[in-house]
Order: C-alpha cells, then sequence, then structure tokens
C-alpha cells in the first residue's frame, strides 16, 4: 500500500494564456490525482497535485513540455503535508 504524497510545482515560462492549467487539469484527472492548478500574477503557474509518487512523477514530468502552445523555462518541485483534495480543478 502506497500513502498519497503531496507535491507542490511551481511553472514559469509561457504558461498563461495556453491553456496550460486546464491541461494540468485533465492530465491529473487521467493519472487519478487531485489538486488544483492557478495561474500566479508574476506570469507563473502553481500546481498542488496529491497521490501515488508514480501519477506525481508523471504528472511532473508532463509539466516540463505542457500543451503545445506553451513553452516551459523551469519546473521547481518540493513537497508538502498532504491537504486531503478530492479533486482537481482550476483555482481561481
Amino acid at each position: 500500500m502506497s500513502f498519497p504524497e503531496h507535491r507542490i510545482l511551481h511553472v514559469s515560462g509561457r504558461v498563461q494564456g495556453v491553456f496550460y492549467r486546464q491541461s494540468t487539469v485533465r492530465q491529473a484527472q487521467q493519472l487519478g490525482l487531485s489538486g488544483y492548478a492557478r495561474n500566479n500574477p508574476d506570469g507563473t503557474v502553481t500546481i498542488e497535485a496529491e497521490g501515488p509518487a508514480t501519477a506525481l512523477d508523471a504528472l511532473e514530468a508532463w509539466c516540463h513540455q505542457g500543451p503545445i502552445a506553451a513553452r516551459v523555462d523551469k519546473v521547481s518541485v518540493t513537497s508538502g503535508p498532504v491537504q486531503g483534495y478530492t479533486e482537481f480543478r482550476v483555482e481561481r
């Protein structure tokens, strides 16, 4: 049995206005993850995701590419305490 993990991904580059958040939601839902994706005032995107480590690894790998119109310059990842999210959504 694997315990859920919580990761915070901070994505920079051309990641706003290119459907990055919506594409992240789709990827995360396919992987069975919960959490959210949100735009930040500085033009970056923050993703908080919870679930099995293998699914989080897959989401992290996807975040380095993102949707076709995105240009990802950097993805930084930190861990945090599990929050108990029940779905994955866009946060505004």
